[in-house]
């Protein structure tokens, strides 16, 4: 009798703890958002960002036009400019984003090197394959921009 009142003790026991530990509270946490402040800063840097974007035709016109001395003072001015208020607004992206916008910020840069680089080999096809992929990185990186 002692015996198995020993064994039923042991099961309860073992129950007991596999109950507890699959019957913990589960605590929701809310997926990250923007702060106010993260927004103002964001805010703050997107317009200029937009307004080389838009500008985007007059690069392309500027290479077709072989305008070589143009095409490098373009990307070393607004593009340049535009590349670092994007590193201005890396930081206050979700960390999700961040990495990504990294990336796109860097691939921005080599494509600005390519356009740079085809400009003093006056290569207007390899410039305009890098203007378009230039552009792309733009768009993707203000699509990460929260609205």
């Amino acid at each position: 009798m002692v015996r198995q009142r020993s064994i039923l003790s042991l099961i309860f026991v073992l129950l007991t703890t596999f109950l507890i530990s699959c019957g913990g509270p589960s605590v929701a946490t809310a997926p990250p958002t923007y702060t106010p402040t993260q927004l103002v800063k964001i805010k703050e840097y997107v317009p200029d960002i937009q307004v080389v974007r838009d500008r985007s035709q007059e690069l392309k016109t500027l290479i077709q036009s072989d305008e070589w001395i143009k095409v490098g003072n373009f990307i070393h001015g607004p593009m340049t400019e535009a590349r670092l208020n994007m590193t201005y607004v890396i930081p206050n992206l979700l960390p999700q984003d961040q990495s990504k916008a990294r990336q796109i910020t860097k691939d921005l840069l080599s494509d600005l090197v390519k356009i740079d680089q085809a400009a003093s080999g006056v290569n207007t096809s390899q410039a305009l394959s890098a203007y378009k992929d230039a552009f792309a990185d733009v768009d993707k990186f203000l699509q990460l921009i929260p609205e």
